[in-house]
């Protein structure tokens, strides 16, 4: 027995290798680097000079405003959306699903700079289609991209856009897991359909909810291709720069390596607390 384990082991070493190399050491080195000033030559310990930055910055708590205003607006709309759309391709009146399934996933496969592109186009403010259909009906046109409060909603309906209909897979993998034999109890109960999906389906469907909402979390805490590549860098002014694109723009563009991992483990940190909060608001009662 003990040999059989020796043996699975000298397998595994070559993937254990590369994850501690590639994967395990980059996490530790970066903790430890947030640790550092990393503006001089050579860099040297100051374990309070990233940290207590952090405490002050305005293009901080600025990232960190946009990035949980997209949280509480952006996710539960998208989640609340998926699960229309979920409950749509479930429907055995609707024809082709296999079609619809695959449209309504398609987005995710998308290359990130094309569909970025794409909407650039369609919400340009001379010659987008967006502006063309709001002028259609007697709207103004709208400047999506010169103004703070236009432009977020233009990474929220690009992130929905995006997500929505992934979200909406994995929810319907979830109801096609609950047993018909409960609907065709509550059908002979008279339970209206409407009643049916409050009281049986939604239930039964928490802890695919759940799982939508905790991956929605960790991608909102991370998010970066909408504003960079749609609003250009988080315009205007910075009005849509989250803390993925603060991260990056410390890191790689001032290349203050140290500020820009004291605010990815901040990242981090956050994105945990919001989904074990998360997790305690939905948990089973005992």
């Amino acid at each position: 027995m003990r040999y059989q384990n020796a043996t699975a082991y000298r397998f595994l070493a070559p993937y254990l290798l590369i994850f501690a190399i590639f994967w395990v050491w980059p996490i530790i080195d970066s903790f430890m680097i947030s640790f550092q000033a990393t503006r001089t030559v050579p860099w040297r310990f100051a374990p309070t000079f990233n940290w207590g930055r952090l405490i002050g910055d305005p293009a901080f708590f600025n990232a960190l405003k946009n990035t949980l205003l997209i949280l509480v607006i952006q996710v539960p709309v998208m989640i609340t959306l998926a699960i229309v759309m979920a409950v749509l391709l479930n429907s055995p009146l609707l024809k082709a699903r296999g079609l619809y399934r695959f449209a309504f996933f398609a987005p995710v496969v998308v290359g990130e700079v094309a569909y970025s592109a794409v909407f650039r186009l369609m919400f340009n403010l001379n010659f987008g289609i967006i502006n063309k259909l709001l002028n259609s009906v007697g709207l103004p046109s709208v400047d999506w991209f010169s103004n703070v409060t236009p432009a977020m909603a233009l990474i929220m309906i690009a992130v929905t856009w995006r997500w929505a209909g992934y979200n909406a897979i994995i929810l319907l993998a979830g109801m096609q897991s609950i047993p018909e034999d409960v609907y065709e109890a509550a059908t002979l109960d008279r339970v209206s359909k409407l009643k049916q999906f409050f009281f049986i389906t939604l239930p039964l469907l928490k802890p695919v909810i759940v799982f939508c909402l905790v991956l929605s979390i960790i991608g909102t805490m991370q998010l970066f291709t909408e504003p960079f590549l749609i609003t250009e860098r988080g315009g205007p002014g910075g009005g849509t720069e989250t803390l993925g694109l603060l991260l990056y723009r410390q890191g790689f563009r001032s290349l203050n390596f140290g500020y820009a991992s004291a605010v990815a483990y901040t990242m981090a940190g956050l994105a945990i607390a919001i989904t074990l909060v998360q997790l305690w608001l939905t948990r089973e009662p005992k």
